[in-house]
């Protein structure tokens, strides 16, 4: 069981950064996708997926936030770039400060991907 959550909650992450990435391209070039049915119902499907995994995960393995210093920076990391990303796709003013927002979650998205992979705060620096 635990290979199996575990593949599956690396498919939706990168399912999350594959539809991120798609929904920043067709912000920076003011698509009429972004505003599609699928693009505003899909990643939410997605992500509530991806949590799920994450929290059967949690359980399974006794690991959990705010005790495994991993967990909790990958935590606080997936909150800043909900944050942010929000202001990338929807609530920045200015194209510019969406393109900012976008780029600052990408950063995000990468540091959480390095933080899961080797179990450290220091992400791809470990």
């Amino acid at each position: 069981m635990y290979t199996v959550l575990k593949h599956a909650h690396m498919l939706f992450a990168a399912t999350s950064g594959v539809l991120f990435i798609l929904r920043g391209v067709w912000m920076m070039m003011d698509s009429v996708q972004l505003q599609k049915r699928w693009v505003k119902i899909l990643p939410h499907i997605n992500d509530t997926l991806l949590l799920g995994c994450a929290v059967a995960l949690t359980v399974m393995l006794h690991q959990y936030p705010f005790v495994d210093h991993w967990l909790t920076a990958k935590l606080i990391a997936l909150v800043l770039y909900v944050v942010v990303g929000t202001v990338a796709i929807k609530r920045g003013k200015t194209k510019k400060i969406r393109i900012l927002a976008f780029v600052l979650a990408l950063l995000l998205y990468g540091y959480i991907v390095g933080v899961a992979i080797n179990h450290s705060v220091l992400s791809f620096l470990a």
